[in-house]
């Protein structure tokens, strides 16, 4: 079998489930040929003109840089000839070019990062390709009207990226939290009582607000900066706990409430971090043994008492890791392959 696939665009927590299901496909003998959608999207975004009055100026609009990046698509099909075209997330990707590739021969993947919260959109897209994958089954069954073969695939970890590894110095940390300041994220970690706890705080932050408490936290200088999720690893290495924090932010109020884990959540179980959480039906199913995180006023207490236990956050560590223990890519990759041959 032979799969072109395509890159999600942004370089943050996509780009890792991207790379996630390269390996994970190539583990059971797929051919994978990689589009460079984001290499050629930069390129677009970063190339120059100079207008009337002499000025240099961005030569594409957004939406013209897109088409710009997915515009040689279509020969690198006919060259490469490939069983299905898989796209992850395709954040920016339109109808219009999903049906000419499916004009033109080849099937269609996609593969959805943003449930529930993007549902709307992500539903948008779901019948113009012939198999899907969602990371949360709250409308799974929307997606299967449009699109009948549509799987849900939890979030997944890389064995080889997230285990346990050494402290690394510079990087130590009581509390270490990795991804994106979300505003509700943001007034959660402000309201908790963090006083006297070394914080690490790594993402893209940016809607943090001159004089917020939670900015002298920020360990890089850059707000918009994301983390390599290499780097992550080692950050989650380094420290005594972190937290998971569901974002609040949809496109509509009713895509807020998700029933699966988030990304972080098998990451930081795999990788033998010790963290807490905010409940979700999944993982109170597959994570009961790790605590919840509570109100944020009383976060910082709780957390304590888990710093001052070091043996209870061990066992809770040893347990989360077995739990997870098979939640991998390859897996993921396995189950899509026995999906994919019904087409």
């Amino acid at each position: 079998m032979r799969v072109l696939i395509v890159s999600p665009g942004p370089a943050y927590s996509v780009k890792d489930v991207y790379n996630g299901w390269v390996k994970g496909l190539r583990a059971y003998g797929v051919e994978v040929i990689e589009y460079p959608f984001e290499d050629r999207l930069w390129a677009a975004q970063h190339f120059h003109v100079k207008n009337d009055s002499e000025e240099w100026v961005q030569a594409f609009p957004f939406e013209m840089a897109v088409l710009y990046a997915l515009e040689p698509i279509g020969s690198w099909i006919y060259e490469t000839q490939p069983d299905l075209v898989l796209f992850v997330t395709g954040f920016w990707i339109k109808a219009a070019p999903l049906d000419l590739i499916r004009a033109r021969g080849a099937r269609v993947g996609l593969v959805f990062t943003e449930s529930p919260y993007e549902d709307d959109v992500q539903l948008e897209r779901a019948g113009h390709a012939d198999i899907c994958v969602v990371n949360d089954p709250t409308n799974l069954g929307q997606f299967q009207d449009l699109c009948p073969l549509t799987m849900y695939a939890p979030h997944s970890y890389d064995p080889e990226v997230h285990r346990p590894g050494p402290v690394v110095p510079g990087m130590e940390s009581d509390l270490c939290v990795v991804g994106t300041g979300f505003p509700s994220r943001v007034e959660y970690l402000e309201r908790a009582d963090l006083s006297g706890l070394d914080v690490a705080i790594l993402g893209n932050w940016t809607s943090l607000q001159p004089g917020s408490p939670l900015i002298e936290c920020v360990r890089q200088d850059d707000l918009e900066a994301c983390v390599d999720n290499h780097d992550t690893i080692r950050w989650y290495n380094s420290t005594h706990a972190s937290v998971n924090l569901y974002r609040r932010e949809a496109n509509r109020p009713d895509l807020v409430a998700g029933w699966s884990m988030g990304p972080r959540e098998d990451e930081l179980a795999a990788s033998g971090t010790f963290f807490l959480t905010e409940p979700r039906g999944e993982n109170r199913e597959v994570l009961p043994m790790v605590p919840l995180a509570g109100d944020a006023d009383g976060f910082g207490e709780r957390l304590r008492w888990w710093l001052d236990h070091p043996a209870a956050r061990e066992r809770v560590i040893l347990r989360a890791r077995a739990a997870v223990h098979d939640w991998t890519f390859a897996n993921r990759a396995a189950q899509f392959l026995e999906l994919f041959s019904k087409l």
